[in-house]
């Protein structure tokens, strides 16, 4: 079997799309560096696909003619990079990969260049989880310095902050210690978003092409090199909805002939350096040949 057959459980069922719940966390529409507050929560359903790259111009066309471009992300798109924190033995991964009705990960995300990342700028502290087939997101946005020195080096967070931020620290540190979490793997790409209008208010669609990572040296301003977690021919495009996606979206997606797929690009960086053994739903391969295999960002 081929990479894709055996990681990412394609579903050919046209008709279900709607109902689909994929796995990523969405990001809301308040700026690849800035957010509506310093800690925010919100639930999406999520549809996931693969997307040749050669038709990705006539989907952004489709997708300009009924929804807006995100007014914070720029032309051609924003670097997303994140660092994910897991135990030894994989815990969160093979959450994942059984399939768990409940299901949680802890990662830090840059919204910006990675090579201008220093101490002070802001960074993203964050539990995805899913419950059932809703996808749930809370996060905390804090300096960089501070954020490595809470999650890595174990330090009491010092920041004033109450009620539900208040909560979420504790949540994050009870994990971190009781849990020994420590950095896993990272995950990088550049994403185009959407968002949607009028009836279409709560409709977010991003593409995030060149999805890369590695397995060491986790600081975001490192010049180490990185791999590509699939090929870098293929996008991933992302439907999030509040309550549902419209039918014109699906239909869209039909046409272009794009696969629904259930894939965690943390789950891709794991196995794309062997970091677990094969599964049922897991490949070790590699999945590029050795020359186009290693890129270097920024």
């Amino acid at each position: 079997m081929g990479w894709l057959n055996r990681r990412l459980r394609v579903d050919h069922d046209k008709t279900d799309h709607r109902k689909t719940a994929a796995e990523d966390a969405p990001t809301q529409p308040t700026g690849y560096q800035e957010t509506a507050s310093r800690l925010h929560s919100f639930n999406r359903y999520e549809i996931k696909y693969l997307i040749d790259e050669l038709k990705v111009a006539q989907l952004r066309e489709e997708l300009e003619a009924r929804m807006e471009a995100d007014p914070y992300s720029p032309l051609g798109g924003y670097p997303v990079t994140s660092v994910y924190y897991d135990t030894e033995d994989l815990r969160f991964y093979w959450e994942k990969i059984e399939g768990l009705r409940f299901r949680r990960k802890l990662r830090m995300r840059l919204y910006g260049q990675p090579a201008s990342c220093a101490e002070e700028t802001p960074v993203h502290v964050e539990i995805k989880q899913r419950v059932n087939r809703v996808t749930q997101k809370r996060r905390l946005s804090l300096p960089y310095e501070q954020a490595r020195r809470w999650l890595d080096e174990r330090e009491e967070l010092d920041l004033d902050v109450g009620g539900t931020s208040r909560g979420f620290v504790n949540e994050v540190t009870s994990l971190v210690g009781n849990l020994d979490l420590r950095p896993i793997v990272t995950t990088g790409y550049q994403r185009e978003a959407f968002v949607g209008r009028e009836a279409d208010l709560g409709l977010r669609v991003t593409i995030d092409h060149r999805v890369h990572g590695r397995d060491r040296d986790f600081h975001f301003a490192s010049a180490a090199e990185n791999r590509f977690l699939i090929p870098p021919k293929l996008a991933i495009v992302e439907l999030k909805a509040n309550e549902r996606v419209p039918y014109w979206a699906t239909d869209l997606t039909a046409r272009l002939d794009m696969s629904v797929v259930r894939i965690s690009k943390y789950c891709q960086s794991v196995e794309a350096f062997s970091l677990a053994p094969s599964s049922r739903y897991g490949a070790t391969e590699n999945v590029l040949a050795p020359n186009p295999d290693l890129i270097t960002t920024p």
